[in-house]
């Protein structure tokens, strides 16, 4: 009799492990998805000020078509992104198109001094510090969790039921390149 209310114990006791493991996994899995949803906010309100940066720039400088559908083009994949790596790549593509426009912008005076442009961009720089701290907090998250996946003995909880590595949201190979500085 108490050999075999010593097993039960034993085995509620691992039992009760495996379960707390578990629980950590999903709540690690949750916590991702939740910085996630931070980037996607921030990405979603940095392409909510770009149509209205766009137009304030056609005012000045409607020749530049191609730029403005290069905009475009950027911040609907951003919009249309599906998970991080889709987000990145667009994210990427609407960086480009931004210093384009910034670029442009540069060459009409008027428009740099208009108080609209500076707010936009103004709020676009402040977007960027939140995307940038979003991006932080995801990588945070996914490093715990990704670790939870691979350590003894969460790891092989995590191969019973199916938890799997996250991607981390990095630079690209563009963001990695040393600023250029001249002082003219």
């Amino acid at each position: 009799m108490n050999s075999l209310l010593f097993i039960v114990i034993i085995l509620v006791v691992i039992g009760g492990y495996f379960l707390m493991i578990y629980n950590g996994l999903v709540k690690g899995k949750m916590q991702v998805k939740e910085a996630w949803s931070g980037i996607d906010v921030q990405l979603k309100r940095r392409a909510d000020l770009i149509p209205n940066l766009v137009e304030t720039v056609k005012g000045y400088a409607k020749h530049e078509k191609t730029v403005f559908e290069n905009v475009t083009k950027a911040r609907s994949a951003l919009l249309g992104a599906k998970n991080p790596q889709e987000a990145e790549k667009a994210n990427n593509m609407l960086t480009d198109a931004l210093k384009t426009i910034f670029a442009i912008a540069e060459n009409y005076p008027k428009l740099e001094a208009n108080q609209n442009f500076k707010e936009l961009q103004r709020q676009l720089e402040d977007t960027e510090d939140k995307v940038a701290y979003a991006r932080q907090f995801y990588n945070s998250n996914t490093l715990d969790y990704n670790t939870k996946t691979q350590v003894f003995p969460s790891s092989i909880v995590a191969g019973m039921f199916g938890f799997t590595q996250e991607q981390f949201f990095g630079a690209t190979d563009e963001d990695k390149k040393p600023v250029k500085v001249s002082f003219n």
